[in-house]
């Protein structure tokens, strides 16, 4: 018999927490310094993206099914990128400093980091896995696609 673990919370969640650190990070020291002209493209944009890491991950862990919260853990760190993206485009821009391009990048790269232990653990445990549909398996199809013949 397999032992029952213990349902962890999304607060427990280290990769939710680092998600959760880029979003207050983002709200509070980068989108502020952006200039008004950018109020509906870039600090819309770096703001949202930031939500998305945590709420993807919110997401995925809400599922209970291993494939579907790693699903939603890849778009997660997706929108890591995004916001990664978004940082590098505001220091270009001139409107946020080296150094907070640096401070950005380092919890992006925890973030990163714990995103990635994360969805090792979940593909490793397959939390979930034996719900209906976690044992299927994908086998390749041998087939050959045959044209159909013209209408004339």
């Amino acid at each position: 018999m397999e032992e029952e673990q213990e349902y962890q919370g999304l607060d427990d969640l280290i990769a939710w927490q680092k998600a959760r650190d880029l979003m207050n990070f983002v709200h509070w020291k980068v989108a502020p310094v952006l200039p008004p002209e950018e109020k509906w493209d870039l600090t819309s944009q770096i703001r949202r993206s930031s939500k998305s890491v945590m709420t993807n991950i919110a997401e995925g862990h809400g599922r209970y099914y291993y494939q579907e919260t790693i699903r939603f853990c890849y778009l997660a760190r997706g929108s890591l990128m995004e916001t990664y993206s978004h940082l590098v485009t505001a220091r270009d821009l001139g409107y946020i400093s080296d150094a907070l391009l640096t401070e950005g990048n380092a919890i992006i790269l925890h973030a990163r980091r714990t995103l990635n232990g994360f969805i090792n653990y979940l593909a490793k445990s397959k939390r979930g896995g034996n719900l209906p549909g976690g044992r299927l398996r994908e086998v390749p199809l041998d087939y050959e696609i045959v044209p159909l013949p013209d209408d004339q």
